[in-house]
């Protein structure tokens, strides 16, 4: 017997349990012979992570196709793994020693820092599978990678070699992004760009041989002039024709930097001048690559500034005891104590034209939370532009398609504009980058050393030996000539390198197994809009270079969850929600639901609590319903043939559990998760439970036993196919009720997660249309029910005009479910409508239902008038601060969609105040 209340906290790490032991995760299982395969690489989450709500929404999506899936029958396997999350990972672990009190990295050395981070991943590192788990995630766990395993690291020293073999990476001096605190170069992804309220800075630059005469510059970043190589003027500028082709010289320096004409420059921004650091700004490394400018760095990797021994800072710069007092002034200092001393120099000589307030955006770094600098560095780069053609073609000729479509634009935009990939990083915990240099710079890339020891020996026909950098320098300066010492590259890859890999080399690539054979390409990829670049782009260019077709046919990109008034979620604006809570107390099946039920294509969601309580009451409707029918003996009958039931109510839940069945398999398909989490609720809630349970009291009350055994065994059969339904949203409830009802009745074949899903004709049925048309006859007699505020104990008679023969036979059949669903105490019919009477169109007869006596006419439309003037003018209170342009441009931005939302539920009660009074009117 089902227990009164269904108790999710004991039942749902049972269940997880039992399906772990059973193998139903396992790729293949309860596949059919011969069945197409059906594979998703799970987007690996950081080793470092724990569950939000961004995982929760994304992992709840591709666990609900790969539970369809494999109830489809296909070979399923939804491929688990770790991302090794270089920089947070080494974040962690020195934080660790910090705390500690123990050495830090420079202290213990590279290699006894890397095994610490090992060790720590061991007791540590991904906690964030365990709470997958707990959601329902139904992976392949024995099946797990690491980005850094010793399979995947394999993958990542073969593309490195390829590509350099091919010509496609190389090392370069660009800008990366530099965060001063790490000490390394970090991806977009790692840039938060913050709102400050700083300062614009109006310097004058005197020209050469024009004295008293100026250039005014404007910056941000007044520290950066000591490495100007330029002013840039717009060529269609008037005001500087002149002076193109001409020189300032650059106050406190003394550098002769030339005036550019170049289309950057805004005529229509402040003075139209502006300086160009070609290494210190990505806009202005463009300009000084366009004009063959110097790239001069004045900043070191601390972003302190540094000036004296710095070749590119001095060269063709002539001394003077200005130069002198900069370099003295300003050599060593922090960037914005220089920034204040730069400031006061220039006032102190008269060329600081003004000081502005200034509110701009400044990057950050996301884990350092300090400014980046863009800084000028040898890196190792992949050669995106050649490899993102191919990948290009394959989302414009469908072979890769996004969804929603619109994704389509941001891929490209990128895609057709992309830079060069920045693929190294100041790091130790990661890939080691397998480069060896030699004393004269030359590199040898390889996979192992003994192989670079042979390429280098081959070079330069001498003996080669590998040691430290510290030590190779050291040799190099003291080398007899016998033996040539390499040593390696210290850095190591980005962490979104190896993870470009991922839907072949977790696979078994660069091996040629049979997994791999199977299951590549992938057949979708769920994730976020963010990581378009870093990832998805990546994906397919290292897909189709290597594995000569695209990691998969699908891209599914989900919105952002946010929290019920539209807010971005944040630990700083304390409006973060946790899964974990939500999961302990309203069940995985209950946020599963809700993120499914709200997950509509290319619409953020807006989470409340309300709304997983709500669908926590769902699964309670369906418990409730399923004791019901254990109450009422609705067992399941193995001979049972869903298309031979007799009773109209039988044959009509049939049609409709067909239709349901249909419209989720269709949604599904189209990856429309709302549509189909929608459709089942409202068959489960209104259909099964509301109307069919209902509806079928009467027939299991009576007395005919041959129709009360076929809607025991309808019932029953109905809800079989809900929970086969039901199951990839709410795992766990209908896994424990396809358990539960199992223990009577003929024994099941198996666990739910591999039944086959339902497979039912859909097809038009006369009985369907009468209980149909019955349960909008009932709906519509409660609708004018309660907006007339008739008491719920009042019966009321209901007179049919205009009634066809066809209506009075569906009345005569159904009467005596309409008297109890409707509180109906007698139907008659009639050639006019009688006084006094609201009116209800149903098909081609006029239901009248006579209200006088039943309620105060007068006094009810007096309500109605009174509820009507209140809900304008509250409307109109709305209107009036939606009007105002301050309202809007200044409230946050979920404050405005709150009252819009307001207004549109005031609107919603309106309308049905007014069709109240409307049917007052016609009653009276």
């Amino acid at each position: 017997m089902l227990e009164k209340t269904y108790d999710a906290s004991a039942v749902e790490p049972r269940i997880y349990q039992d399906w772990e032991k059973s193998g139903a995760f396992k790729a293949g299982a309860g596949a059919v012979e011969g069945a197409d395969p059906y594979c998703i690489v799970i987007p690996p989450p950081n080793v470092t992570g724990s569950l939000h709500m961004g995982h929760a929404l994304n992992n709840t999506l591709q666990d609900i196709l790969i539970r369809y899936h494999r109830m489809q029958g296909r070979d399923v396997l939804w491929q688990p793994g770790m991302d090794h999350a270089g920089i947070a990972t080494q974040m962690v672990v020195e934080r660790q020693l910090m705390e500690k009190q123990l050495p830090g990295r420079r202290d213990m050395g590279r290699e006894a820092f890397v095994q610490r981070v090992w060790d720590w991943k061991a007791e540590s590192g991904g906690i964030i599978f365990n709470q997958l788990r707990r959601l329902g995630a139904s992976c392949d766990w024995d099946r797990e990678r690491f980005t850094m395993d010793e399979g995947l690291s394999k993958a990542v020293l073969e593309v490195f070699v390829r590509l350099y073999k091919d010509g496609l990476l190389y090392k370069d001096k660009r800008l990366v992004n530099w965060d001063p605190k790490f000490h390394t170069a970090i991806s977009d992804l790692e840039v938060e760009q913050t709102e400050v309220n700083g300062n614009l800075w109006h310097f004058r630059y005197p020209i050469e041989g024009m004295e008293g005469r100026y250039v005014v510059v404007a910056t941000t970043r007044p520290e950066t002039m000591l490495g100007d190589t330029a002013v840039a003027v717009n060529p269609e500028d008037e005001r500087y024709s002149e002076l193109i082709g001409k020189h300032v010289v650059l106050p406190l320096v003394g550098r002769r930097i030339p005036i550019v004409a170049d289309d950057y420059a805004d005529p229509e921004a402040g003075s139209g001048a502006v300086k160009i650091t070609p290494a210190h700004d990505f806009n202005d490394f463009e300009v000084g690559k366009r004009h063959a400018l110097p790239m001069i760095s004045i900043m070191n990797r601390e972003a302190t500034i540094a000036l004296k021994d710095n070749e590119a800072f001095l060269d063709d710069v002539p001394e003077s005891s200005e130069l002198t007092a900069t370099i003295r002034a300003l050599d060593g200092q922090d960037r914005f104590v220089a920034r204040k001393l730069i400031v006061q120099m220039f006032e102190e000589q008269g060329l600081l034209e003004q000081i502005e307030d200034h509110v701009h955006m400044v990057p950050h770094g996301d884990r350092s939370h300090v400014p980046i600098e863009p800084y000028l560095t040898d890196q190792w780069y992949v050669d995106a532009k050649t490899l993102a053609e191919p990948a290009i073609d394959a989302v414009r000729n469908a072979r890769t398609k996004f969804v929603p479509k619109n994704w389509e634009k941001t891929y490209y935009d990128w895609m057709e504009n992309i830079q060069p990939w920045c693929v190294s990083r100041q790091l130790w915990w990661g890939h080691q980058i397998p480069a060896w240099y030699g004393p004269d710079g030359e590199i040898f890339v390889a996979k192992f050393e003994h192989a670079a020891a042979e390429l280098a020996r081959a070079h330069y026909g001498r003996n080669v030996t590998v040691v430290g950098e510290k030590e190779a320098r050291e040799s190099w300066e003291k080398n007899d000539g016998d033996t040539v010492f390499l040593h390696r590259d210290e850095d190591v890859l980005d962490t979104w390198f190896s993870s470009a890999l991922w839907p072949f080399s977790t696979l078994g690539w660069p091996e040629n197994t049979e997994t791999l054979a199977r299951y590549y390409p992938t057949s979708v990829l769920i994730t976020g809009f963010d990581i378009i670049f870093f990832w998805v782009a990546r994906m397919m260019m290292a897909g189709i270079h290597f594995m000569e077709t695209e990691p998969f046919d699908t891209v599914y990109i989900h919105a952002l969850v946010r929290d019920e008034h539209g807010a971005k979620m944040s630990k700083s604006k304390g409006n973060v929600i946790d899964p974990l809570q939500l999961i302990d107390e309203y069940s995985a099946d209950a946020l599963r639901f809700t993120l499914a039920a709200m997950a509509a294509q290319g619409r953020d969601i807006k989470l409340a609590t309300s709304r997983v309580e709500g669908y926590r009451n769902f699964s309670t409707k369906l418990w409730n319903a399923a004791r019901f029918a254990e109450m009422n003996e609705c067992v399941r009958v193995e001979s049972f043939d869903a298309a031979s039931v007799e009773q109209t109510v039988n044959r009509w839940i049939v049609a409709e559990t067909a239709q349901c069945a249909g419209a989720v398999t269709a949604a599904l398909k189209e990856f429309r998760f709302n549509e189909a989490a929608g459709a089942i609720y409202r068959f489960v809630w209104n259909t099964y439970c509301d109307w069919y349970l209902e509806l079928i009291k009467p027939l299991l009350n009576g007395d005919d036993e041959q129709a009360k055994a076929e809607v025991r065994a309808t019932a029953a059969w109905a809800l079989d196919e809900i929970l086969k339904i039901l199951h990839p949203f709410m795992p766990f409830l209908t896994e424990e009720l396809w358990l539960r009802t199992g223990e009577t009745g003929p024994a099941r074949q198996g666990q739910l997660i591999t039944t086959r899903w339902p497979d039912l004709e859909q097809t038009q049925s006369t009985a369907a249309d009468e209980i149909n048309w019955l349960i909008g006859l009932i709906t519509d007699i409660r609708s004018v029910r309660a907006e007339m505020n008739v008491p719920a104990g009042g019966k009321v008679p209901l007179v049919f005009v205009g009634a066809a023969e066809t209506t009075k036979t569906r009345l005569d059949d159904n009467a005596v479910m309409l008297a109890r669903l409707a509180r109906v105490d007698a139907v008659s019919f009639a050639d006019t409508s009688p006084k006094g009477a609201a009116q209800i169109v149903v098909g081609e007869a006029t239901v009248c239902l006579p209200l006088a006596g039943v309620i105060d006419l007068e006094a009810e439309m007096a309500r109605q008038r009174k509820d009507e003037n209140k809900l304008s003018d509250d409307i109109a209170r709305i209107d009036k601060k939606l009007a105002n342009p301050k309202f809007v441009e200044k409230a946050p931005q979920e404050v405005v969609a709150g009252e819009r939302d307001k207004r549109e539920e005031l609107l919603q009660r309106l309308e049905k105040v007014k069709a109240a009074i409307i049917r007052l009117e016609e009653a009276s």
